[in-house]
């Protein structure tokens, strides 16, 4: 029997995961509420699949806690992991299978006769189920990956860089099969670094910074920001900078200098993530 949740899909408190001398993941904190689609940002080397790993059971943490779905993801991963469909990003299957039998075999590991989902996706995302794996591209991989983290109809959804590989056409129709699912009532914990799918699609995010969370919000409040591109041309030469402090003071600094013309706007979606994920912001 499913344990209370008491409303969270994912509880992560105090996770810390080391690889000996190399940094893995510090004192990571995060709540994902049932029925979100819950964004996931940073940078390659970040900490992204570290702590999706150890959502799922997968490493060994050295301290913390973690419960998904109301239940711990070490003491119960089995139950736990019978109600979450994982998509990693990297599709690795047996090469000499043939698509349908990865998609079975998948469904056998979990109990479930999976065949009419399956069916209806593959059928959405143009899976040819005759082809072996070691004939595909690497979209068409991910598209088995998909049905297979989907068609036992999940509670929760775990996807790790999902669209990576997949065409522009097969994004939308991937997405599409997303939102149908969450308005079913499956949460989803979306891992990406592509800033306008999370914008658009997402609710919620967290950003991670070099094993670290360093913003938890809500999507419309983390596109917004103080941050500002400043464009001067000062005795000919052209200087552009970012700037996230009082405006005033900006004024009073640029009062001083021998300025020709200057350009002050708001960046875009990218430049303002990319604030968040520098270490060294520019002041």
């Amino acid at each position: 029997m499913r344990e209370r949740t008491d409303g969270h899909a994912i509880e992560i408190k105090g996770l810390t995961k080391t690889y000996g001398k190399h940094r893995g993941v510090q004192n990571i904190s995060l709540t994902v509420e049932e029925g979100d689609i819950f964004g996931f940002l940073g940078p390659n080397g970040a900490g992204k699949s570290t702590t999706i790993r150890s959502l799922l059971g997968m490493l060994h943490f050295q301290q913390g806690e973690i419960k998904v779905l109301g239940m711990d993801s070490v003491r119960q991963q089995k139950e736990m992991l019978s109600q979450v469909g994982y998509m990693p990003s990297e599709a690795m299957f047996y090469p000499s299978m043939k698509v349908r039998d990865v998609i079975r075999f998948a469904a056998d590991a979990r109990g479930a006769d999976c065949r009419q989902e399956a069916g209806q996706i593959c059928q959405l995302l143009e899976v040819n189920e005759n082809k072996r794996i070691e004939e595909l591209s690497l979209g068409n991989r991910k598209k088995v990956s998909i049905v297979c983290a989907m068609q036992h109809r999940p509670k929760l959804l775990i996807l790790d860089e999902p669209t990576s590989g997949l065409d522009p056409l097969m994004q939308e129709v991937f997405f599409g099969l997303l939102l149908k699912y969450n308005s079913q009532g499956t949460t989803v914990f979306l891992s990406s670094h592509v800033l306008p799918e999370v914008k658009k699609y997402c609710r919620n995010a967290a950003i991670i910074r070099e094993g670290q969370i360093i913003k938890t919000d809500t999507v419309e409040n983390l596109s917004h920001s103080n941050l500002r591109k400043v464009k001067v041309w000062e005795k000919g030469q052209e200087r552009e900078f970012s700037y996230a402090g009082d405006m005033k003071e900006l004024i009073h600094r640029l009062n001083g200098m021998d300025i020709e013309d200057v350009l002050i706007e708001e960046p875009t979606l990218d430049e303002l993530f990319m604030h968040y994920y520098v270490s060294d912001q520019p002041k």
